[in-house]
């Protein structure tokens, strides 16, 4: 089987280097998807886009003299338009992100379901601080300086 630069292949991922991965096509030939060539995004690691035995589709950028066969993922994205990986490439599972903890600023006197104004938010907040600098700075008068002095004792 003869194999033309711009040819669509279906491959079978082989081995997994730090610069790229080399794929058995059909017919028994191989070639490499270099890092580069992996996705449209930034890849740092390419174990987090392809695995070894991942099938791929992939587009045949060139053929050199020597018989290396250079091959792109990204180029056939890009071609087809879509901004998911070709199937079946095998997608990294993303951790799980949680919505980040917002102080809800709540009176007692409110209601659960009644949303406060900015400035009634911004005021309890302003109240808990002071509290909890003036319980600060009471609990450092009361552990008082058991080591160095600053006025100068000597």
């Amino acid at each position: 089987m003869q194999i033309r630069e711009g040819e669509v292949l279906n491959g079978k991922i082989t081995g997994i280097t730090a610069f790229g991965a080399f794929v058995e096509l059909e017919g028994g030939k191989s070639g490499m998807i270099h890092i580069s060539e992996v996705s449209s995004e930034y890849v740092k690691d390419i174990s987090e886009h392809l695995a070894v035995g991942d099938e791929v589709r992939v587009k045949v950028l060139s053929v050199n003299e020597q018989g290396k066969i250079s091959l792109s993922i990204k180029q056939l994205e890009l071609e087809e338009g879509k901004e998911e990986k070709s199937a079946p490439v095998k997608k990294p599972q993303k951790k799980q992100e949680r919505a980040p903890i917002v102080w809800q600023g709540r009176k007692p006197s409110n209601p659960p379901g009644e949303k406060q104004t900015f400035e009634e938010m911004m005021a309890s907040f302003k109240k808990a601080s002071e509290e909890k600098i003036s319980d600060l700075k009471r609990n450092e008068n009361k552990r008082g300086s058991a080591g160095y002095s600053r006025r100068g004792k000597g």
